[in-house]
């Protein structure tokens, strides 16, 4: 074998191993962190001068597995959780802590609404004003974590009646 075939040889097996590498490190592996399929949309938080507030929007998950939500932080709350709407057993409807988190199911989106699923925000230290951005940070099933802003909003829709007893 010359040193020109034994060169062009390695290049080849080089290049090829460079690809399947890049390949393998792609973001739309099974492998990859749950936290880089997923965006928030149309997301917005509802104004309140004190008490308690919610976050709503649209999860989409771009990957081809499902994404758990588990948990969201955010410096305006020092408690936040994951609500949903449940029956109580007699038939009226409950805000609830949701066990487990969210599912994002593959290729596909969840929607936080009002009188629906949504992040709640507990223990306001100060008012939540409409136009101003609240930072939240997202944490997956598999600890993987993401950040995004939801813009604050005057609301009177769904008056929900947000007390401590509801909570988790």
């Amino acid at each position: 074998m010359t040193t020109t075939t034994r060169f062009r040889l390695v290049s080849a097996g080089l290049a090829a191993a460079t690809a399947l590498a890049l390949a393998g490190c792609s973001s739309g592996g099974d492998d990859a962190p749950q936290a880089q399929a997923i965006t928030f949309t149309d997301s917005w938080v509802k104004a309140a001068d004190s008490g308690m507030t919610a976050a709503f929007g649209t999860l989409a998950n771009g990957s081809g597995s499902d994404v758990t939500l588990t948990e969201v932080s955010s410096p305006v709350s020092p408690r936040v959780e994951l609500h949903e709407m449940a029956s109580d057993g007699s038939g009226a409807m409950k805000m609830r802590q949701k066990d487990g988190g969210f599912t994002i199911p593959a290729n596909g989106s969840h929607t936080l609404a009002p009188g629906a699923d949504h992040i709640m925000f507990f223990e306001l230290p100060g008012p939540v004003r409409a136009g101003a951005d609240v930072p939240l940070t997202m944490r997956f099933a598999d600890g993987s974590t993401v950040e995004f802003t939801a813009q604050v909003r005057d609301f009177a829709g769904a008056k929900e009646e947000y007390s401590e007893s509801h909570g988790g």
